[in-house]
């Protein structure tokens, strides 16, 4: 059975589709984007949206009943591959060891022209 995941901490779906979906014992998130979900606002700088986007993940797992420790697979998308080693550095405060498996990809474009999307998929 498919179970759909919704929070306020984390930046409502901006199109037709689900902050995070659990089957079973995974949840699948979508692509989760540096905004303030109380404000709406974007922070300057890689490494500061780096953090955001990752709290928001981190709530979003929350809401599924998971949390980063149980995450078994991320993507990252980045603006700018220039700008890897700082959002990694946030990366490893949010994702314990041993660290999920992981996709990092440079992409032309993001929605709201961020500089990172992360999803990922964990336990339950």
């Amino acid at each position: 059975m498919k179970n759909v995941i919704a929070t306020d901490k984390a930046p409502a779906a901006i199109g037709p589709y689900s902050q995070a979906i659990r089957v079973g014992n995974l949840v699948y998130t979508s692509g989760v984007i540096p905004v303030d979900p109380e404000t709406g606002a974007i922070a300057e700088g890689s490494a500061a949206q780096a953090e955001q986007a990752f709290m928001n993940l981190t709530n979003l797992l929350e809401a599924a009943g998971t949390d980063a420790s149980k995450v078994v697979k991320t993507t990252v998308f980045i603006k700018e591959m220039n700008d890897f080693g700082a959002i990694n550095e946030v990366y490893a405060k949010y994702f314990p060891e041993p660290y999920p498996a992981r996709s990092c990809v440079e992409v032309a474009r993001l929605p709201k022209d961020v500089m990172l999307e992360i999803e990922c998929i964990a336990e339950v």
